[in-house]
């Protein structure tokens, strides 16, 4: 049996709960302390999730039984946190995006050396969207040619506890919900050529609808609606649209348009969901059997890092795509802002499919 990996947790806010729940199913991880900047919230996630250790984010660094930094902190901090534990020695798997702007991305990407990073969005490793790639590498909407990728909402101010973040720089819904469309489509189609986009502040001023800063206004410090054109390597273009400005709008909806046929690939937000096909000459849409049935939710990407770790090989949610990510997020604003077309300059490499057949938790 593989000897798990202990993991020191650093922000225990919202999203903390979806990884810690998931987290209990993998052998492979060992929660082994939590930290946060409010030492309550810390220790009630210790006790919930049952973490031997609370401590300050930098007891937490200096632990030297901690291997790997589960950073769930704000995206503004989110690469200081990462910098901090590279420079401390632990790999770090952290919550997307890899940082709030391009620099500090490629000062994360640099720090690294001989330690792994990992970053969100994992969901492209869940059912759904391994389905819709097996279906496009096998050719059965032939040679992709265009797509469509919407998430279009009203914003989050209406029922989020402390939504400030969404609309600071590093946030928006570009670099909120970005990460999930653009994973996906690199994962679908491979690397990217060429960008533009156009972005604007369409909601000066949000107001919170949710206790406890119910009625605060909230100024917009980032473009709250992101439009992008992207050419592909492989010859496929089309459309990102993100919006945290639109009411009644489609939302998680990616369409893979080929020669024969179209594919319709479930919310890139989630880890299973219904693939569709609908070929030339079909009367209606058929439904494609998933390529396998685990119900994988976040911390999958976590787990498969530390057993790559484990394997000395490649984890597939890797630093590498969080970076290509965020050169693309950071690209579309540029090209609004400059009103010019901008070359993809992170390199990437699609990751392996996930394995068939296998059991649970088996990614190799």
């Amino acid at each position: 049996m593989v000897k798990p990996l202990n993991i020191g947790v650093i922000g225990c806010g919202a999203v903390s709960g979806q990884y810690l729940t998931q987290s209990r199913r993998f052998p492979i991880l060992r929660l082994a302390a939590c930290a946060d900047l409010d030492p309550t919230a810390a220790a009630a996630t210790a006790k919930e999730f049952q973490i031997p250790r609370v401590c300050t984010p930098r007891e937490l660094l200096a632990d030297e039984e901690v291997e790997l930094v589960l950073n769930l902190t704000v995206p503004k901090a989110h690469a200081q946190v990462t910098l901090a534990a590279l420079e401390a020695g632990k790999h770090v798997y952290v919550e997307k995006p890899l940082a709030a702007n391009r620099y500090d991305g490629q000062a994360v990407m640099a720090a690294a050396r001989e330690l792994m990073v990992g970053c969100a969005p994992d969901t492209f490793m869940g059912s759904g969207l391994q389905t819709a790639r097996h279906a496009i590498d096998e050719g059965r909407i032939g040679k992709p040619l265009g797509f469509t990728a919407f998430m279009m909402c009203p914003g989050h101010e209406s029922w989020h506890p402390n939504p400030e973040f969404y609309y600071q720089p590093g946030g928006g819904p570009m670099f909120d919900m970005g990460p999930y469309y653009l994973t996906a489509l690199l994962n679908l189609l491979g690397p990217v050529r060429r960008v533009c986009g156009m972005a604007s502040v369409a909601i000066p001023q949000r107001i919170i609808g949710s206790k406890p800063k119910q009625g605060k206004k909230i100024t917009v410090q980032t473009p709250d609606h992101v439009t992008g054109l992207m050419e592909f390597k492989s010859g496929a273009v089309g459309t990102i649209i993100q919006s945290f400005a639109a009411h009644h709008a489609p939302n998680g909806q990616i369409s893979i348009f080929g020669e024969i046929g179209t594919l319709q690939v479930p919310d890139p937000n989630q880890f299973s969901g219904v693939v569709k096909i609908r070929l030339k000459g079909d009367a209606d849409w058929t439904e494609l059997a998933p390529v396998f049935k685990h119900d994988y939710g976040r911390s999958v990407g976590l787990a498969e890092m530390a057993q790559a770790i484990r394997d000395r090989r490649p984890c597939r949610a890797s630093g590498e795509q969080g970076m290509a990510v965020l050169d693309l997020m950071q690209r579309f604003l540029d090209s609004s802002a400059d009103n010019y077309y901008y070359q993809a300059s992170a390199p990437y490499e699609r990751p392996a499919a996930m394995p068939l057949g296998k059991d649970f938790g088996v990614f190799a």
